[in-house]
């Protein structure tokens, strides 16, 4: 396989999660894309925020193209950070705000994707000792994995908001069951669990 196919292949994963990040905000109320739904505060638009810093460090730092140079970074992005600052929106933070600057961030990491090989190098100062080494392939698929597994944090809080659930915009990749279906496969689910509980 040839180097452009395989980057191809990789943006398309990339992209994808990228999109259904974004997604998973429409049609909610700002109550909504910023509430807590888990006992760690997981909430769909600081699930943006955090991939926007994802892609900010790994496709610019890393490489040593950063992304706000010669501009001052925000207070979320970097080592002064509060923990979990990335995670949540403040209310002065618009949404418009958090998705404008990841949609740019895109712009700059897929810059980044199209102008180096994959296997540029570049260093990971927050990984541990031996492993701040990397090549571009390797930061692809670690970056593709993380931002999926926030794709698939965004589809359990869409669910708990508002039960809206699907793979993605056309192609909700879920049986044809109706409200009255998914209730009784969730009470015959609850009784399964129940049973193999009470041995």
């Amino acid at each position: 396989m040839t180097e452009p196919i395989m980057k191809a292949n990789l943006q398309r994963y990339l992209q994808s999660a990228r999109d259904v990040l974004l997604w998973k905000l429409e049609g909610l109320s700002e109550y909504d894309v910023r509430r807590p739904l888990t006992p760690t505060g997981t909430n769909l638009l600081g699930l943006v925020k955090h991939a926007a810093g994802v892609e900010l460090g790994y496709f610019g730092d890393v490489f040593g193209r950063p992304f706000f140079a010669p501009d001052p970074q925000p207070s979320w992005y970097g080592a002064d950070a509060e923990p979990n600052e990335d995670m949540w929106a403040t209310a002065d933070e618009s949404r418009e705000e958090i998705v404008g600057l990841y949609r740019r961030v895109w712009e700059h990491s897929d810059a980044t994707i199209a102008e180096l090989d994959l296997d540029a190098t570049g260093r990971v100062p927050w990984w541990g000792e031996g492993r701040q080494e990397v090549t571009l392939h390797q930061i692809l698929v670690h970056v593709i994995a993380d931002l999926h597994r926030h794709a698939g944090h965004a589809d359990i809080v869409r669910e708990l908001i508002d039960g809206s659930a699907g793979l993605v915009l056309g192609n909700e990749n879920l049986p044809p069951v109706d409200q009255a279906g998914w209730e009784a496969h969730r009470e015959r689910l609850e009784q399964a669990a129940r049973k193999a509980a009470d041995g």
